[in-house]
C-alpha cells in the first residue's frame, strides 16, 4: 500500500481553516485543500494538498491512500515531533495487511527537515517538492541561508572573514584624519562589518543570556551582582593607575624604556587594584554559594590565590623598575611568601573539607 503524505510543517491548514489534523482520505484532503485555498489562495500548502491528490490519481496499479499531517508554528523541533505523532495516528488507522510505503509531498526544503522523522516510522518511496514556478528555489535559498546563520560552526567559518574584509576599508579611513567623500561609505561598511562579526560570534545570544542572568541575580538577591560591578570599577581604576605609573616612569627615564620595564610599570600601578577586584569578586561568589547551601571549603582558596599572585607580581615589577628595596633577596622572599600562602591555603581547606565530609558521614 502506498501512503501519500502531504506535510504542512507550520500548520497553516489548522491555523487558517480550523480543520482538525491529521486529515485522511481523498475526499477529506480535497475538502481541506479547498478550505485552505479559500482562506488564503497564496499559501503554498494549497499546492501541496492538490499535488498529493494528483499523485494519488496517477497511481492505478496499487492501493493508495492520501493524508495531510501538520506540525506547529514557530518551533522546528516541536513541529517535527507533532508531525511524527500525526503520522503514527495515520498509520494506526490504516486498515491493510500490506506493507505500507510513503511518498512525502512538501513545499520546500524547510518542510523536508521532517523526512527523517517520517522515515523512522514508515519506509519512504519518494519525496516530491512542490513550488510555484515563478518563485522556484526562493524558499529553499532562504531556508539554506537561515541554516547557515543559525549554525555556530558554519557562521564562524563564513562570516568572520567576511566581517574582517568589511572592516578593512573603514580602518584605513580612520587613519586619514582629513577625511573625504568616501567616509560615509566607510562608516556604513564598518557598521556592517561589526554586525557580521557580532552575528558570527553569537554576541546577540550572549547578551540575551547576560540579561537573563542579571535579572535572576536581581530578583534572587545574589551578592555577586554587586561585587562584580565593584570589581569592574576596581579593574578600570587599576588600568588607569597603571598607565599613570608608566607615564611617571617614562618622565623620569633618561632613555627609552624596554618592553620589560613598560610591563613592570603597568603592573606596579595596577596590581593592587587588580588584586582588590579579584578579592571582591571571589568573596562575593563564596557568599552566594554559602547562602545557596552549596558552599565547599575549597572555594575559599580563590582569595588566597589572588593574594599570592598579587604579592609575586608586585615584587617582580618592583625589581624590574629598580626600586631601592626591591633587590634579589626581597624578590626571593616575596616569591617564597606567595608560594607558602597558596600551598598553605590549599592544604588547610582540603583538610577542612575532608573533616567536614567525615563528620557528615558519621552523622548520616
Amino acid at each position: 500500500m502506498l501512503l501519500v503524505l502531504c506535510v504542512d510543517l507550520d500548520d497553516d491548514l489548522g491555523r487558517k481553516t480550523g480543520v482538525e489534523t491529521p486529515v485522511v482520505g481523498r475526499e477529506a484532503v480535497e475538502a481541506a485543500a479547498v478550505r485552505l485555498a479559500t482562506a488564503d489562495p497564496e499559501d503554498s500548502d494549497v499546492n501541496v494538498l492538490f499535488e498529493g491528490l494528483h499523485i494519488a490519481e496517477d497511481i492505478t496499479d496499487e492501493t493508495v491512500e492520501v493524508a495531510a499531517v501538520t506540525g506547529v508554528d514557530g518551533n522546528d523541533v516541536a513541529a517535527n515531533r507533532a508531525v511524527g505523532e500525526e503520522v503514527d495516528r495515520v498509520l494506526a488507522g490504516l486498515e491493510t495487511a500490506e506493507d505500507v510505503r510513503a511518498i512525502v509531498v512538501t513545499d520546500g526544503a524547510q518542510d523536508e527537515s521532517v523526512v527523517p522523522v517520517i522515515r523512522s516510522r514508515v519506509p519512504i518511496a519518494g519525496v516530491r517538492r512542490v513550488v510555484v514556478r515563478q518563485a522556484q528555489d526562493l524558499e529553499s535559498m532562504y531556508y539554506t541561508i537561515k541554516q547557515v546563520l543559525d549554525d555556530p560552526e558554519t557562521r564562524g567559518t563564513l562570516l568572520v572573514p567576511l566581517g574582517i574584509l568589511l572592516l578593512i576599508y573603514p580602518l584605513t579611513i580612520l587613519v586619514d584624519l582629513l577625511g573625504y567623500p568616501g567616509t560615509v561609505f566607510g562608516v556604513v561598511s564598518g557598521l556592517l562589518g561589526l554586525y557580521v562579526l557580532a552575528r558570527a560570534f553569537g554576541v546577540g545570544e550572549w547578551l540575551d543570556e547576560a540579561v537573563v542572568r542579571t535579572r535572576e541575580a536581581l530578583f534572587t538577591g545574589r551578592v555577586t551582582l554587586v561585587t562584580y560591578l565593584v570589581a569592574g570599577a576596581l579593574l578600570l581604576v587599576g588600568g588607569v593607575n597603571g598607565v599613570q605609573t608608566l607615564e611617571t616612569v617614562q618622565a623620569d627615564a633618561t632613555e627609552p624604556l624596554g618592553a620589560l620595564t613598560v610591563i613592570a610599570a603597568l603592573l606596579s600601578g595596577a596590581i593592587a587594584w587588580f588584586a582588590a577586584a579579584g578579592l571582591t569578586s571571589s568573596l562575593g561568589r563564596v557568599t552566594d554559594e554559602y547562602l545557596a547551601g552549596e558552599f565547599e571549603w575549597h572555594y575559599l582558596n580563590a582569595p588566597f590565590y589572588v593574594l599570592s599572585i598579587a604579592v609575586v607580581l608586585h615584587a617582580v615589577s618592583q625589581f624590574f623598575l629598580g626600586a631601592p628595596y626591591a633587590d634579589v633577596s626581597y624578590v626571593a622572599l616575596m616569591l617564597a611568601a606567595g608560594t607558602v600562602l597558596g600551598v598553605a591555603s590549599t592544604l588547610t581547606f582540603a583538610v577542612a573539607e575532608s573533616w567536614s565530609e567525615r563528620r557528615a558521614g558519621a552523622a548520616g
